[in-house]
């Protein structure tokens, strides 16, 4: 399996696994506890580790997200409490996350290790969000919390990397939103009122964005050895199987 291989079959289980503690009611909770809506904590507990920005800057970190709602929810929480915090907190709910879901799963410890090896050799050039959650100091050094941190930070990267790609391939974040699994459904969700442009020239161009996404991201794969690669889609594999089971239905 050649790295850009690699990185498109770890794509989905990492987008899903690298934001599942953001949806849990505990991250909900710490929310409410700062004296902020639950949108204010996702926009500024995501965008928080770059520091005291204004909301233009944040809604071009975050790319897919509509400027206004952007600004919606950074307003919102800055007048509260300073993003740093924000971020902090959300970063200390992955952790609880982590120990929570994944602290007693078969092979945490090693599943934590590649994925950490993996972020420490990705290239941070052009994605400054990934670039600020890689640096920021991780509260919980047990393997479930590493764990749980390596896949956010590599969600980032996938994230950053996919916005590079969308902005190559002379896409608009709104129009590759559109273009995605989720459609007009994803576009609102993001903030994106209509009237929508087209969808159906758009997706060539979406799938085009997905193939250089994985070939930006694969430089950082090539950290593993030969066989670790396959053993860390194991281990995403039964991770996800486990957490999906875990969820009430």
């Amino acid at each position: 399996m050649t790295p850009e291989q690699l990185a498109a079959a770890s794509k989905p289980y990492v987008l899903e696994l690298g934001e599942a503690f953001s949806r849990c009611p505990g991250t909900l909770r710490r929310a409410r506890l700062l004296g902020i809506s639950g949108w204010a904590f996702y926009i500024t507990g995501r965008a928080g580790a770059l520091g005291d920005v204004r909301a233009p800057t944040v809604a071009a970190a975050l790319g897919f997200v509509a400027p206004d709602a952007v600004a919606d929810g950074w307003d919102a929480a800055t007048r509260v409490v300073r993003p740093a915090e924000v971020a902090t907190a959300n970063l200390a709910e992955c952790c609880r996350w982590g120990v929570q879901h994944l602290a007693e799963l078969p092979g945490v410890t090693r599943l934590a290790g590649l994925l950490h090896r993996v972020v420490d050799a990705a290239d941070d050039s052009a994605m400054p969000l990934f670039a600020a959650w890689r640096a920021m100091p991780v509260p919980d050094g047990s393997p479930g919390a590493r764990a749980a941190v390596g896949l956010l930070l590599l969600r980032e990267h996938f994230a950053g990397a996919y916005l590079l790609a969308v902005r190559a391939g002379g896409m608009t974040p709104l129009e590759a939103v559109l273009a995605g699994p989720e459609g007009e459904a994803g576009a609102l969700a993001c903030g994106w009122p209509p009237p929508y442009p087209r969808v159906a020239p758009l997706v060539r161009r979406r799938l085009w964005a997905e193939a250089v996404t994985d070939r930006l991201a694969s430089a950082a794969f090539r950290a593993l050895v030969p066989g670790e690669g396959a053993e860390l889609l194991e281990l995403l594999a039964a991770v996800r199987a486990e957490v999906q089971a875990r969820v009430p239905s």
